[in-house]
């Protein structure tokens, strides 16, 4: 009886392992991968940040420099500032939750020697890419970096007058140079700044490393900001975005930067995972 109990208990683990019976979502098996960016929990501090990462069953988080630690790291924050033992510490923080740290940004800087500081700091804590908007003179150098610490180059586009604003000034940067360094697609930027969001996915095509996904309410008569909005009730199209993602056969992180609601965003922030989910399961 044992013998065959055992027998039973190796089929099972062998069905499960090739993926029958997985309770993976289609994004998933698309490798597409919710994640959280911290800048959405920016009130609260980092390690509070992983506890709503938690608590919304997201198991990515990009985290932006400078956010606060918390706790008994009083003024510290999270950048290359942070010694050996804090980073180790940050880390288990994350996966006794169930998150990994999976990149860092917006990282800007006008000091030519904090790059190399910046992807040793994101190969410690095994992250896989860094999203940033470098200046123009630092390109050879970031390049280089990128392929020596192996880690991906995801470039933002905040609105005018960043370099990065329109997809063009970005593939003029980067069009010769190596695949591994590509877009952080902020779909919400692009429309405020006059530019439509599907057509700029589409130039990228082939470039898109990660994004800051989001969904925006309609454009104000008196030209206030635009805010975010829970997925599929704005004018982003969210459909189309990840029709024309699925197209171009894309692989990554949608980073949820929610930027609304922000001292209690969780329940917002619930109902875009369950909208993407849903139109996911429908498209993929």
């Amino acid at each position: 009886m044992k013998k065959i109990f055992l027998l039973l208990l190796i089929a099972f683990s062998c069905f499960l392992s090739n993926g029958y019976g997985s309770n993976d979502t289609k994004a998933e098996k698309q490798d597409w991968k919710l994640a959280i960016q911290s800048y959405t929990f920016h009130k609260f501090t980092f390690i509070e940040a992983l506890d709503k990462t938690q608590e919304l069953g997201i198991k990515y988080i990009e985290a932006f420099p400078g956010h606060k630690l918390g706790g008994k790291y009083g003024t510290a924050v999270f950048g290359y500032d942070m010694d050996e033992q804090t980073r180790k510490e940050i880390i288990d923080s994350a996966a006794v939750r169930g998150i990994k740290i999976v990149g860092t940004g917006v990282f800007t800087t006008d000091k030519t020697e904090d790059w190399e500081k910046e992807f040793q700091f994101a190969q410690s804590m095994g992250m896989e890419y860094i999203t940033c908007e470098p200046n123009l003179s630092d390109w050879d150098m970031v390049e280089r970096l990128s392929k020596e610490f192996s880690i991906k180059v995801s470039v933002h586009n905040h609105p005018k007058p960043s370099l990065y604003w329109n997809p063009k000034n970005l593939l003029d940067a980067i069009s010769s140079r190596d695949r591994n360094i590509g877009s952080c697609a902020d779909v919400g930027h692009w429309n405020r700044c006059g530019l439509n969001q599907l057509e700029c996915l589409r130039k990228l095509e082939g470039r898109i490393i990660s994004l800051h996904f989001k969904d925006i309410e309609a454009p104000k008569a008196n030209g206030e900001w635009q805010h975010d909005v829970i997925w599929g009730t704005g004018i982003l199209n969210v459909p189309e975005m990840l029709k024309i993602l699925k197209a171009q056969n894309f692989s990554g992180y949608f980073a949820i930067e929610y930027e609304y609601n922000w001292d209690n965003s969780v329940p917002d922030i619930r109902k875009c995972i369950d909208y993407f989910n849903h139109i996911t399961e429908e498209i993929l």
